[in-house]
């Protein structure tokens, strides 16, 4: 199921904020559906390391920004890759849906950013290219976010319930698609 209102609820942030765990629990909260537009490309265009290997960075965006379109027109929750946010026409079209942006404290991503699957984090200090990614997209987060949720500490329980109420909150009568609301968790 979809969210009543027809919009999607979407998660943004950067790479290790939660967007994938945290939109999976409260999708299941709410009895919508539930749409990782990373996972999408992956399904449809093989693993990301070997997508960005063989066509390069620009050609993904392009596919995510295809992936991110159609999970948007589904409606329910949604979850973007970090990246999306670069996109102009993405941030344009994020008017239209509540934006929840997801933080996280570079001391705690660190042990979340392990394993493979990162092809930006390649190359390099893992953390400190997070961290010059994070610098760059914060304003585009920012821009687009209605509310903010910090997935640092406690129990992810907690941000769940935060989104899921502040989702559930009705929309106020001077913006159909947006509250306008900057909440801090």
């Amino acid at each position: 199921m979809s969210s009543p209102d027809g919009g999607a609820l979407v998660l943004v942030g950067p790479m290790g904020s939660g967007k994938t765990s945290v939109g999976k629990r409260v999708a299941r909260a709410l009895g919508w559906s539930f749409t990782d537009t990373d996972a999408l490309v992956v399904r449809e265009n093989g693993p990301l390391p070997q997508l960005f290997a063989t066509h390069g960075e620009a050609h993904f965006r392009a596919l995510e920004r295809d992936a991110v379109s159609r999970a948007l027109a589904g409606g329910g929750v949604v979850s973007l890759g970090g990246g999306a946010v670069l996109d102009a026409r993405t941030r344009s079209d994020l008017a239209a849906h509540r934006v929840a942006l997801l933080t996280v404290d570079p001391h705690v991503v660190a042990s979340r950013l392990g394993g493979a699957g990162r092809p930006l984090l390649d190359g390099e200090d893992p953390l400190a290219r997070w961290q010059r990614i994070l610098a760059e997209r914060r304003p585009l987060y920012e821009e687009v976010a209605d509310a903010t949720f910090d997935t640092s500490s406690g129990p992810l329980s907690r941000v769940v319930e935060a989104i899921v109420t502040w989702a559930q909150a009705p929309l106020p009568p001077s913006s159909p698609a947006q509250s306008g609301i900057q909440e801090t968790l």
